[in-house]
């Protein structure tokens, strides 16, 4: 580390050139390559991916969006002639628009069943010619121009659409409002921290070069392999906050060195070589982590987790790259004017840990049974809206209320129950007249099955054997109701459908499928949380020659993950507080969010986690006093650890104005587990427990010791010359160590 830290303070010029290079290059690549992101949550071998399949073989021309135009009417009815006549214009001006291949009128023959009971709603299909994602946005917006423009206020008429396609018209624009706003309150704190205009902007520089690499590479990623279409923003969130970070470690140790009167060069590459070390240590284990998403198996993550990598790669490489060579160009001025001055007039000299840190490290000590038992009661009662955490996929019916989907879906489940937003597709091969039989008597037994309101069908496939049953739900697709019915449905109504007949009937649809996806990640949860809790384990035994620090770093990640999980249990699922976010309505949990959001947490929470212990372990490596070790790294570290932390939150926080609920998950879950990480466990909980073991948190039996390959987060001592210490001051209760170390 060190000679790459003098190779890029020498070169400093080339390396400023090579990163500006790569950022430019990759932009322009992407901006002539375009992106492909997809969200495809199948799952190869599940229920509802064979419905779908067999979907395509008895409908294969029907690969087009399928959209929905409601009208509801105050006064009268839909089939009044005033309305009739209006909409049946509309839906043939619909019908001409470019981009649209058919609409499907419920005034025709066709259109048996698109009338509400009371007569109030209808709605016809507007079948567009490609798939939603491939859709013209300019094409579709005319469409929702068009059918909008039906609405009349003072007949009391209003029009709204809904659909995979229209959503096109509502996706926020390709703005960076919440990277912007995240990145003026990291600048704020920054200058807070350090003073220095020319220190502030360091951090920022080198993580905004770094993740906008990043970005354009997962957009050309996306050519490669399936890239969720929020991956983009997860990276950009992720990037910005542990890029921020990173370089921010690296310059509080430069500036530290600065202040003990090394040449700026000099200060750099010990800078590098130390807390450039550690970054690296760090990113590895958030890489580690996000990467444990691969043995799941599941194309969908994989994208997900190999961008989310790219971009902390990206951030350590500009870190431990980018940023010596911007310290070697303002060259002092990484101290502020005052530091300058007095360093000037008064010469280097040790700098005492006076002021907050100091006095709380002091206080942890001595009483850590009390605080211990307190930060632990704290994360346990976030952690129990965990408990009824309910995965599943939200929905239009989550938008806000002015958008036109979400009046489209409340009008659709106004008129026709909620179900019909959701419906169930039931399929399978039909070979012969019996199989015609039971398949037309299925449908008499869903009419009288539990939590059916209505059955379309049967439709029995002239060019192919097969038959399509529709299950309207009369419960939601989000709620818990249609789940039961899915289950119900496959192990109960369909098995005594088959008995005595070649059928094998599929349950597909919205509400199966999302459901199939949830199970599959659930079933393999467990895995993954075991995966990644062993990798991390292991590389911080390697690091510190500990049992107990790895296995405490497990339970705090867990306490992290449970703790944050509760927040986003609340706020999402039971809509605490969500209206005044601008978040739309309460609603199921992204079934893939607790995948990404153990990878992000454990990594980040290992990151603090090595930048506590680290400095800890140097002190226990000197003194072996576990008291001395533990109080001096706590309020040597506490400091940089709270002023990172309240970056990422602010960075992560800014995510809810995305516009994107998905990425709010992110965004408040991320933010949540970071201040429970940081001002909870790091700096209380761990601390706490560690004076409570004393020795015992640095017990490696002899025989392992010699098994293990030795790693080093710190270079060896003869690499580096050390710094001069901080004076930790001890507790006043406290008598003088018996080695005497840092204890005035």
């Amino acid at each position: 580390m060190t000679a790459l830290a003098r190779w890029c303070i020498t070169h400093r010029i080339a390396v400023i050139v090579l990163w500006l290079v790569a950022f430019v290059g990759a932009a322009a690549a992407v901006a002539v390559t375009g992106t492909a992101y997809s969200n495809d949550y199948d799952v190869p071998g599940t229920e509802s991916s064979k419905a779908a399949a067999l979907l395509n073989e008895i409908h294969p021309g029907e690969a087009g969006d399928s959209d929905s135009i409601v009208w509801h009417t105050e006064h009268g009815t839909v089939r009044a002639t005033s309305v009739e006549e209006r909409m049946a214009a509309t839906l043939d001006e619909v019908g001409q628009l470019p981009g649209v291949a058919s609409v499907t009128s419920p005034y025709g023959a066709e259109g048996a069943g698109r009338i509400s009971p009371d007569g109030k709603t209808a709605y016809a299909t507007v079948a567009f010619d490609a798939p939603a994602q491939d859709l013209d946005k300019g094409e579709v917006e005319q469409v929702v121009k068009t059918a909008r423009a039906a609405a009349d206020e003072d007949a009391g008429l209003s029009v709204a659409l809904g659909g995979a396609g229209i959503a096109l018209t509502e996706a926020p624009e390709a703005g960076h409002l919440s990277e912007i706003i995240g990145i003026g309150a990291a600048a704020v704190v920054l200058f807070l921290a350090f003073g220095s205009l020319a220190a502030t902007f360091l951090p920022i520089a080198t993580a905004v070069v770094g993740v906008g690499t990043a970005y354009a590479g997962i957009g050309l990623l996306g050519h490669a392999m399936t890239v969720a279409d929020f991956a983009p923003m997860l990276g950009l969130l992720i990037g910005l906050g542990v890029g921020i970070d990173y370089a921010l470690f690296i310059v509080t140790r430069h500036r530290r060195g600065l202040r003990q009167g090394l040449p700026v060069a000099e200060a750099a590459q010990r800078a590098v070589a130390t807390s450039g070390r550690a970054v690296v240590f760090a990113g590895v284990t958030v890489c580690i982590a996000l990467l444990g998403m691969l043995v799941l198996r599941l194309d969908f993550l994989n994208g997900v987790a190999y961008a989310a990598s790219l971009t902390v790669v990206l951030t350590v490489a500009s870190s431990v790259t980018l940023l010596p060579a911007l310290l070697g160009v303002i060259g002092m001025k990484a101290l502020n004017r005052r530091e300058r001055r007095e360093l000037t007039e008064n010469g280097p000299a040790p700098k005492p840990a006076t002021g907050f840190a100091a006095r709380w490290s002091a206080f942890v000590e001595r009483h850590p049974k009390l605080l211990g038992a307190v930060a632990a009661v704290l994360m346990l009662v976030l952690a129990l809206p965990t408990l009824s955490l309910h995965l599943g996929t939200s929905d239009q019916g989550n938008n806000p209320t002015t958008a036109t989907t979400r009046q489209a879906y409340d009008m659709l489940a106004d008129g026709f129950g909620p179900g019909v937003n959701g419906p169930l597709t039931l399929a399978s091969h039909v070979d012969s007249a019996a199989d015609k039989l039971a398949f037309t008597q299925l449908a008499d037994t869903l009419r009288g099955t539990e939590g059916v309101a209505a059955v379309g069908g049967p439709e029995l496939s002239g060019s192919h054997p097969g038959g399509v049953l529709t299950v309207i739900p009369e419960s939601s697709p989000q709620s818990q109701a249609t789940s039961d019915l899915v289950d119900h449905l496959r192990t109960e109504v369909l098995p005594a459908a088959e008995r005595g007949t070649s059928l094998d009937v599929q349950v597909g649809g919205l509400t199966a499928s999302y459901d199939d996806f949830a199970s599959v990640i659930i079933g393999k949860l467990p895995l993954f949380v075991g995966v990644v809790v062993a990798l991390g384990c292991l590389l911080l035994l390697l690091a510190f020659r500990s049992i107990g620090i790895p296995l405490k770093a497990a339970a705090m990640n867990i306490f992290a993950v449970a703790s944050s999980f509760g927040v986003v249990v609340a706020i999402f699922q039971w809509g605490w507080g969500s209206g005044l976010l601008g978040l739309g309505a309460a609603g199921p949990i992204e079934p893939f969010l607790p995948v990404i959001m153990v990878s992000v947490l454990f990594g980040l929470s290992m990151d603090y986690q090595v930048f506590l212990v680290s400095r800890m372990y140097e002190e226990w490596r000197q003194t072996r006093d576990n008291r001395v070790a533990v109080r001096v790294g706590l309020a040597e570290t506490s400091r940089v650890i709270n002023s990172a932390a309240v970056i990422m939150i602010a960075v992560f926080s800014a995510f809810v104005l995305s516009g994107d609920r998905i990425i709010a998950m992110f965004g408040i879950g991320l933010a949540a587990a970071v201040a429970l990480d940081a001002f909870v466990l790091r700096t209380l909980l761990v601390p706490a427990l560690m004076h409570m073991l004393g020795a015992a948190n640095w017990w490696l039996p002899r025989w392992l010791d010699r098994c293990l390959p030795r790693i080093s987060i710190e270079p060896p001592e003869d690499a580096v010359r050390q710094p001069e210490p901080l004076v930790v001051p001890a507790p006043r209760a406290e008598l003088p160590d018996a080695t005497g170390a840092r204890t005035s």
